[in-house]
């Protein structure tokens, strides 16, 4: 059974693996969102995939916008996850992303859930 839910586990918090991202990570860009990904060597936790949201400040100064665009953001990933997680568990891999919110203003969810949905496919064709 599919399993929607984004649990504590899944987060990706550390700032050394966040830092790292951004130093080897690769990535791609569906518009408005943007996929900086690395698979991980040993795994760091139970779940296949661990997940983080970045809003730039500098483009959204008000918090309560950048709030719901990472809201909105983290719903589309949880939706769709399941995608990406049935090839990761097939390889029994482990991957750590970071999407970074690209546009330059707040868009409807259908579009910022249509750019995931490509992402995820993007990225288990990959795998």
């Amino acid at each position: 059974m599919l399993s929607y839910t984004f649990q504590k586990g899944e987060r990706l918090k550390s700032r050394k693996v966040i830092g790292a991202l951004f130093k080897e990570g690769k990535s791609f860009g569906q518009y408005p969102l943007r996929l900086v990904y690395m698979p991980v060597r040993e795994r760091r936790s139970e779940f296949p995939a661990q997940f983080t949201v970045s809003v730039p400040k500098k483009k959204f100064p008000k918090a309560v916008t950048r709030n719901r665009i990472r809201r909105q953001v983290r719903e589309a990933w949880r939706l769709n996850k399941h995608r990406l997680y049935r090839v990761l568990e097939e390889e029994e891999g482990q991957i750590v992303l970071l999407v970074i919110y690209v546009a330059l203003e707040e868009l409807p969810y259908p579009e910022i859930e249509r750019a995931m949905r490509q992402m995820i496919g993007r990225l288990a064709k990959k795998r």
